[in-house]
């Protein structure tokens, strides 16, 4: 397991910021903690609302399609096996990883129940800008949320969030690349898969 994730999370998944296209800087300071703000507060009315979890992973993944660049993340999860993924096979994985990211963060954002998420600062790193939240949960101690903002889409969103210091990029291209070892290579087998995962 340690070589799987050498191999796909640390020579390839290092390369995750590498990626953004250089551009001509639009997004700002106040514009990126625009995005979290509003964002945060999405998350803090689902996790106030007293939904069930069945409900409050819909909402979730209204909140993601709205703020984050889901086509990035999905294509930067499958990797390099993305290269030989057919135009439907593209589509059909970023449909069924954008139902398992909703699924896999709201259930982590439903722990939030009783607590809530507040901006702290925001700081330029080369092409994007990192928004850090705190995360206030009863009977813990606060802990950092981050979101990584770009325009590199033609919108402002975020193309990566760390938890505790866990690195959104890098944990899926691990757990997909995980899927598809174990159905040998075959994508539409390892779509079968994450349509149920999370």
């Amino acid at each position: 397991m340690m070589h799987f994730l050498t191999r796909r999370s640390f020579v390839l998944g290092t390369a995750a910021v590498a990626t953004l296209p250089a551009q001509a800087f639009a997004l700002n300071e106040n514009q990126a903690r625009s995005l979290v703000d509003g964002l945060v507060g999405e998350i803090n009315r689902v996790i106030d609302s007293g939904k069930s979890e069945k409900a409050m992973i819909k909402e979730f993944e209204k909140i993601f399609k709205k703020y984050a660049d889901l086509p990035y993340v999905a294509a930067y999860a499958m990797g390099a096996d993305g290269r030989r993924a057919s135009n439907s096979q593209k589509k059909a994985f970023t449909k069924a990883f954008t139902g398992y990211m909703s699924r896999k963060y709201g259930r982590r954002f439903r722990e939030f129940v009783g607590g809530r998420l507040e901006v702290s600062k925001v700081r330029k790193v080369k092409n994007y800008y990192e928004v850090t939240t705190i995360a206030y949960l009863r009977g813990e101690s606060p802990f950092d949320v981050s979101f990584h903002v770009s325009d590199r889409s033609g919108k402002n969103l975020f193309f990566n969030m760390f938890i505790e210091g866990v690195n959104l990029l890098l944990t899926e291209r691990a757990e997909i690349g995980a899927m598809l070892d174990k159905r040998r290579g075959d994508i539409d087998a390892m779509i079968s898969d994450l349509k149920k995962a999370g």
